[in-house]
């Protein structure tokens, strides 16, 4: 019996935290074992302009780069189809590339999409710190301080809704500042909410999100932050975690390669994303380290 107390006093010390009535409970106490910032705003490395201009450069690439896989969507959007048969031909004019058409199949890999578009490209491999699992590494090009580089795809959850059996055992959930919680988890129930979700919002061919994340190949190439590892003594973070909500204006047709989507379908509010910001420059072949305890000074 002594064992078995044991075991589970061991079980709660590592679970609690992501207890969401626990949290409720201890926010005002434990207030250093929380994500805490005293305003929204000062939790922004860069600006959301920015974030928005970085995402929809990276998603017309790939939506261009699958040009032929958007045929329904661009039948319904002629005005649209105009203004991406333009970036085509001009995109087919830097690369000198000429097969990439309506009739073709996609020239480049995400990965290479984001590196042409970008400069560097992100991947899951196998962590440099002992016992960590997997974690995220710039495996080629380089990547400047302030950029995007990778994004918290999941299941997007209010303060009020159920998420207690999701976070049995699950290390993916990330909180935000104002208690909406993202469920980043590709296994499991958590997988199988997200997949249900992510069907139901479907408008016809218009996808509002992204289910590829939950595959070994990612649609979106960035959606693979839930896997960058804490730092420690030996790695300092690299990368942290910004908050971003997608704007109205947000184009439908790219709505396809967001990796997060509202538990809930009555949601008017915008949609809650996470992105990772570099706090400094990242050379090829670094590990992607975070803080989740943001600290602002």
């Amino acid at each position: 019996e002594a064992a078995m107390l044991r075991e589970l006093r061991r079980r709660w010390r590592s679970y609690k935290y992501r207890f969401v009535p626990w949290l409720a409970l201890n926010l005002r106490r434990q207030r250093r074992t929380l994500r805490y910032v005293p305003e929204s705003s000062q939790d922004k490395i860069i600006a959301d302009e920015d974030v928005f201009e970085i995402l929809l450069k990276t998603f017309k690439a790939l939506f261009i780069n699958d040009f032929r896989r958007q045929s329904d969507i661009l039948a319904l959007l002629p005005e649209v189809k105009c203004q991406y048969l333009e970036l085509l031909t001009v995109q087919q004019k830097r690369s000198k590339v000429n097969s990439c058409n309506h009739q073709g199949q996609p020239v480049f890999t995400p990965e290479e999409v984001l590196f042409n578009t970008l400069g560097f490209t992100v991947s899951r491999e196998q962590s440099s710190l002992v016992s960590a699992g997997t974690g995220v590494f710039v495996t080629k090009g380089f990547v400047p301080k302030g950029t995007v580089v990778s994004m918290y795809p999941g299941t997007v959850y209010r303060k009020h809704e159920p998420i207690f059996f999701q976070s049995l055992g699950n290390p993916f959930i990330f909180r935000c500042i104002d208690g909406v919680l993202i469920d980043g988890n590709d296994k499991g129930l958590s997988r199988s909410v997200y997949r249900s979700c992510s069907r139901r919002d479907q408008l016809g061919p218009f996808q509002m999100s992204d289910e590829s994340w939950l595959t070994a190949t990612p649609q979106n190439p960035l959606a693979v932050g839930q896997y960058v590892n804490n730092c420690s003594h030996e790695k300092a973070a690299n990368v942290c975690y910004q908050e971003f909500d997608v704007p109205g204006h947000f184009p439908v047709e790219l709505k396809q390669y967001l990796p997060n989507i509202f538990y809930s379908h009555d949601i008017e509010s915008h949609l809650r994303c996470v992105v990772l910001v570099t706090l400094r420059d990242i050379k090829q072949g670094e590990e992607l380290f975070s803080n989740y305890y943001t600290v602002v000074s």
